[in-house]
């Protein structure tokens, strides 16, 4: 499905997915009527943010993931009767990963210290 909506600096648009209980691997997020983080899958990426310095950073994100924003930390619009949530990349809690995938730009070494001692 394409995004009717493109999305500016580090901004990302997402198709939510349906209520209920979902399942993803061996999570299972169940619909409990509390409070719990959208779920859906990115439609769209803006080309990122500037750098106080004038570089560009670009998103990490890619089409495609399925990926978790705060339920109130993003913005839902509706168009043509489908719901959209617009979120920066920042606000995205995490990526969901499906069976026998693989994300190397988010893996553990891009995070740790190198250490050169």
């Amino acid at each position: 499905m394409e995004s009717p909506i493109t999305p500016l600096s580090d901004k990302i648009v997402i198709l939510p997915q349906e209520e209920g209980e979902q399942t993803y691997g061996n999570i299972v997020v169940p619909d409990m009527g509390q409070e719990k983080p959208e779920i859906g899958i990115v439609l769209a990426v803006g080309p990122g943010r500037i750098s106080t310095d004038g570089t560009l950073i670009p998103n990490r994100l890619k089409v495609g993931v399925t990926v978790m924003v705060p339920k109130f930390g993003a913005q839902t619009v509706t168009i043509e009767n489908e719901t959209y949530i617009i979120a920066g990349e920042s606000d995205v809690l995490g990526i969901i990963k499906q069976k026998d995938e693989t994300y190397p730009e988010f893996t553990e070494k891009h995070y740790k210290k190198e250490d050169n001692e």
